[in-house]
């Protein structure tokens, strides 16, 4: 075949290509956010939120932390024996087991807050003068990193490092066909699905540190499929194949 009659078929395959895949309809989510979607749509009740960004947040560990599951603490009383009160863990509910008092809720408190259910609780059996609660050992976060993503699945995060940021890191990053700028943040509060649009681009490429939203314990963030035509993976499969099967039959 002369080399004029090779490229007039190659334009027709790249041309059909091209036709094929922006005829290919992308959802912005997967099922689990198409509620989400219609009810923005239809003017009822919105699924979207505001999330916390990390540089606002400015969290203050000594008094606003708060204990979560598999935390290790210490609790020491002033003129008694530590060693009843240490290594204490939060269990999954949020619950610990201390002599005297028994099983007492911590998950979800701050440090203050936890440190005088204790001395109320232990006060019944124990003389206090004085009580301090110490944390030894942070128990992981775990985020769903789901969709456009090298890898996908659980990722355990550090406290300190619960963000978008960390999140998408620790998934390998935003995949060739991804949206980074509809990246989906979800979260289950009070038994209600919510849900923040994060545009990854504007964090990155702005320095939009609004963008980085901070995340909690079982939080999704979802990267949506893109529409975008790649040259590599989408047009030059279509065009070997159309030459092969060309030469193929010739």
């Amino acid at each position: 075949m002369e080399w004029s009659g090779k490229l007039v078929f190659v334009q027709k395959i790249i041309g059909y290509a091209l036709l094929v895949c922006m005829s290919l309809s992308v959802p912005v989510a997967e099922a689990a956010l198409a509620g989400a979607t219609t009810k923005r749509q239809t003017g009822q009740t919105q699924f979207k939120v505001q999330f916390t960004p990390v540089k606002e947040q400015q969290l203050n560990v000594l008094t606003e932390y708060r204990l979560s599951k598999y935390d290790v603490i210490n609790v020491a009383i002033l003129g008694f024996d530590e060693a009843n009160f240490k290594n204490i863990m939060v269990g999954p509910d949020g619950y610990v087991n201390l002599p005297y008092a028994g099983t007492i809720k911590l998950g979800g408190l701050a440090i203050p807050e936890a440190t005088q259910l204790l001395k109320e609780k232990l006060g019944d059996y124990l003389k206090i003068p004085g009580m301090a609660v110490m944390v030894t050992q942070y128990g992981p976060r775990k985020v769903y990193v789901l969709g456009e993503v090298k890898v996908p699945g659980v990722h355990t995060l550090g406290w300190d490092n619960m963000n978008i940021i960390a999140a998408l890191s620790d998934a390998g990053g935003i995949a060739l066909k991804g949206r980074p700028k509809h990246v989906a943040v979800v979260r289950q509060i009070d038994g209600k699905i919510q849900m923040q649009e994060v545009n990854f681009d504007r964090l990155v490429e702005q320095a939009d540190l609004t963008q980085n939203i901070a995340l909690l314990d079982g939080d999704l963030v979802y990267v949506p499929k893109s529409n975008k035509i790649d040259l590599n993976t989408d047009i030059m499969p279509i065009v070997s194949t159309g030459l092969f099967m060309h030469q193929m039959t010739n």
